[in-house]
């Protein structure tokens, strides 16, 4: 799937909503079929009405809702404010991510123009997430919100809970939203030991804690894998989808976890206290459990 056929299937689906707010599809000079333009590295379907202007664009490995109460004949660069913002990697996508993400938009129109018609762009700033691209090319790491912004992609099923956490807290709090919801839909992937499914996970999960800030490698390792509680087959699961990284910090917590002196963790698991944003950790579960310096190739083996 390319960006263009990703586009034309998000726009199908978001009919009625478009259709709610009175607006209609903008076809380019030239254009018979399809109104999805793709020039300067992005690829773009413009909307218009009388209450302004909507645009679906993509590049790189994400989507962009924006809008404008400009009409689509006069707009200039800069008048497109962004209003919602979607991760969507067409390489891997499929139809149920097409759904996942034009239900995501339509609701964003529905609810926030469907009765006023009016498209102005808000001042408030989307929720940003940390891009593929960045991280590849050195210049960031994936947070918590970026790591669960890419679990929605492969689990749409996420999503309503990610809306509700943002929204009840004003921001995203991570260990609510695997506490929640977020880890067990990963604890049950793993029981059913789909390798179709297996894969797609472990793609998202091997990448964020590789390329991830340290505080999304604890939540990873300790407070998601921790619940795996060292069930042996469960982990034997896991080993061949694993990064190397990963999989030895994950069979050390386990086993750390396990034992008389991981009680007292295995409770602060089971009650976490309540996540404060923006402040960093001083020492915790994590650091103690690396400090075990585990020999990483012969526990590996062992499972496999």
């Amino acid at each position: 799937m390319d960006f263009k056929t990703a586009l034309a299937g998000i726009a199908a689906n978001m009919e009625e909503a478009l259709s709610e707010v009175s607006l209609k599809p903008v076809m380019p000079e030239g254009a018979k079929d399809s109104p999805v333009v793709e020039a300067e590295g992005k690829v773009y379907v413009t909307f218009t009405g009388e209450g302004g202007t909507v645009r679906l664009e993509a590049s790189g490995d994400r989507i962009a809702l924006l809008s404008s109460d400009i009409g689509a004949e006069e707009l200039k660069d800069g008048d497109l404010g962004q209003i919602s913002l979607m991760l969507f990697d067409p390489e891997t996508a499929d139809e149920r991510d097409i759904k996942s993400t034009a239900a995501e938009f339509s609701e964003t129109l529905t609810e926030k123009y469907g009765k006023t018609k009016k498209f102005t762009a808000p001042q408030k700033k989307a929720r940003q997430t940390v891009s593929k691209t960045a991280v590849k090319n050195g210049e960031a790491f994936y947070d918590a919100n970026s790591f669960a912004v890419r679990l929605i992609g492969a689990f749409p099923e996420l999503k309503l809970l990610y809306k509700h956490n943002c929204e009840e807290n004003g921001e995203f709090m991570p260990e609510e939203f695997f506490t929640q919801g977020g880890t067990k839909v990963i604890l049950d992937t793993i029981r059913v030991n789909d390798p179709q499914k297996m894969k797609r996970l472990f793609n998202i999960l091997n990448d964020v804690y590789d390329n991830g800030v340290n505080s999304v490698q604890s939540l990873i390792a300790v407070s998601i894998f921790g619940e795996l509680n060292n069930d042996q087959q469960l982990l034997a699961n896991c080993v061949d989808y694993m990064s190397n990284d990963l999989c030895a910090v994950v069979i050390q917590v386990n086993k750390y976890l396990a034992s008389s002196g991981g009680k007292t963790a295995r409770m602060r698991l089971e009650n976490p206290p309540k996540y404060k944003p923006k402040k960093e950790k001083k020492g915790g579960i994590m650091s103690k459990m690396l400090g075990l310096e585990p020999d990483p190739g012969s526990d590996i083996n062992t499972y496999r």
